[in-house]
């Protein structure tokens, strides 16, 4: 591993931008970005992975550069592959258009690639840089990775409360955020692979969990309700556009055929000591369809379910500055009975306003 220079980690920060437009779209595949950067400075090629994970970011890079790659260092926020899948390996895509250096933020570590692709370009002559945005880069892909190595996709608690932490009580308004928030909300959805509800939540709101920004429309995940009992209406709106946009319902009971014939794809796995869809089968199965990063928006029961069995790895906390008092419920259930020290821990990843609503955001503590 070597240490690059000021002007690599101002190329490779354009790379994560790039790579960053790609999450939500990707799945199973990474989001990468590639920047091509000649001797002089001059950004010839850029490119991110595209919808469904082809094309790869160097394919698309390397075809914008065209010669003027001859020479120049290729900056990518993952290891270039190695392996022949859908498309040749990226890693003989630079070394046949001549690139003389490839600096590349983290190691993929897909056991297909796994290093062999940063070799496969040290054995062509080429100077290879690894580390550069390093932690950015393994951040951004972090639900690729955990697929890979715990056979589960990245958890994100979506959690939106008033400013003594309750939710909108079921009935009244459930908007507790302003629309600036709101839209956030709608393109966080559109950065991850899959939403997931709660059966409470399904009834009592009748979501459609769709991405719904102009432009980002046909970026709206794969819907997923957990649904003991399958009580998840054939009229609800969930059911009636499960044909247009994926939906799941995993429970614990038999049956489902009405919703199937909706088009919604009812799921039974084991079951938990409170009898509800044990979540680990949940994340198994999800992974196993190639998810790599699923959005959790409720609710306080479901929230709580992934904090005590600590599988939630981020939160993103909407606070807006209203108190509901006794009109709400508080915005996380009853965690069970655990001592200080066995409570899951986060840490401040960053915070950000809304107009009058705040958005805390926090990472696992490892």
């Amino acid at each position: 591993m070597t240490s690059g220079t000021a002007a690599d980690l101002h190329h490779m920060r354009h790379a994560l931008v790039l790579a960053d437009r790609a999450l939500g779209s990707t799945a199973p595949n990474p989001a990468v970005g590639c920047v091509i950067v000649t001797k002089e400075g001059v950004v010839v090629g850029r490119g991110w992975t595209q919808k469904g994970g082809r094309p790869h970011a160097e394919t698309i890079a390397l075809g914008q550069a065209g010669e003027a790659a001859r020479g120049a260092t290729a900056y990518v926020t993952l290891e270039p592959c190695s392996h022949h899948g859908e498309t040749p390996p990226c890693a003989d895509a630079l070394i046949a258009a001549g690139v003389a250096r490839v600096v590349a933020a983290v190691e993929d570590p897909d056991p297909r690639v796994n290093g062999q692709g940063l070799a496969k370009l040290r054995a062509a002559g080429i100077e290879v840089v690894v580390g550069v945005g390093a932690k950015d880069a393994a951040e951004l892909n972090a639900g690729f990775f955990l697929r890979l190595r715990e056979k589960r996709p990245l958890v994100t608690l979506k959690i939106a409360q008033s400013s003594d932490g309750k939710t909108a009580a079921t009935g009244g308004n459930k908007w507790i955020t302003g629309e600036a928030a709101r839209r956030f909300g709608h393109l966080m959805r559109a950065k991850n692979d899959a939403i997931l509800v709660g059966i409470g939540t399904a009834l009592a709101d009748d979501p459609e969990l769709t991405c719904r920004l102009p432009g980002l429309e046909n970026r709206s995940p794969m819907r997923v309700v957990l649904d003991s009992r399958l009580r998840l209406a054939e009229s609800s709106k969930l059911a009636q556009t499960a044909r247009s946009i994926p939906t799941l319902v995993f429970t614990t009971a038999d049956g489902g055929g009405v919703l199937a014939a909706c088009g919604v794809e009812v799921v039974k796995v084991e079951r938990d000591a409170a009898g509800r869809p044990k979540l680990e089968a949940v994340l198994a199965e999800l992974a196993g369809r190639g998810v790599t990063r699923l959005l959790v928006e409720g609710g306080a029961t479901l929230h709580a379910a992934f904090l005590d069995r600590d599988l939630a790895d981020r939160l993103e906390v909407f606070t807006s500055p209203t108190v509901l008092g006794a009109a709400g419920r508080g915005a996380v259930d009853s965690l069970a009975a655990l001592t200080l020290g066995e409570t899951p821990r986060f840490r401040p990843a960053g915070k950000r306003s809304f107009g009058p609503d705040l958005l805390v955001s926090y990472g696992h503590a490892d």
